[in-house]
Formats: structure tokens, sequence, C-alpha cells
């Protein structure tokens, strides 16, 4: 069982920006963050891989970053010109191949004034 350690959420004001952070008990092939809104289906968010190719969600493309440090199995996402509708809970994902997927407890991103 792999564990997966969220942090960095929090209040922010439109228009500015939190890092996030998710530290892994083991290596993953691949590692993302999803996030669930109120009333809505959990979406991804960002996910990169190992080697470092990622993917992004139209809404989170040139406003978010993922990025991951393969040394210290984390992963973060850098979160800038954030609006209201980013707040949501984001959850840290973990991925294997095989269908083997594992969950952080997720992080609270409000983004209001």
């Amino acid at each position: 069982q792999v564990q997966l350690v969220e942090s960095g959420g929090g209040l922010v004001q439109p228009g500015g920006s939190l890092r996030l952070s998710c530290t892994a008990s083991s290596g993953l092939y691949m590692m993302g963050w999803y996030r669930q809104a109120p009333g809505k289906q959990r979406e991804l968010v960002a996910r990169i891989t190992i080697g470092g190719t990622t993917t992004y969600a139209e809404s989170a493309k040139g406003r978010f970053t993922i990025s991951r440090d393969n040394t210290k199995k984390v992963v973060y996402l850098q979160m800038n010109s954030l609006k209201a509708e980013d707040t949501a809970v984001y959850y840290c994902n973990g991925h294997r191949p095989g269908g083997i997927d594992y969950w952080g407890q997720g992080t609270q991103v409000t983004v209001s004034s």
C-alpha cells in the first residue's frame, strides 16, 4: 500500500497563487492531481510520468504547472492566477501500471475575496 500525503491548500484571493505538494511513501510511475468541487465529479487537473511527460486539463493550461522530484518522491502543483471556479478539494493521485491507483486524503483550496 502506498501512502500519499498532501499539503499546501488554503484560502487565497482571486488572482493569487498556491503550491500543493504530495509526498509518496514509494515510487510511482504516474503522479497527478485531481479535484472535486461540491456537486461535481472528480476531474483531472494535471499529471506527470516518472519521465516528466505532462498532461493538463484545459482549465489548467497556462496557469498551473505540475512537477516532480523523483528522488524525494514528491509531486508539486504550482497554481497561479487562481479563479473562484478553482475552488475544490484537490486530491493527489499515484498510479502504477496495471491499473493500480492510490489517493491522498485531499486538501481544500478556496479562492475567494
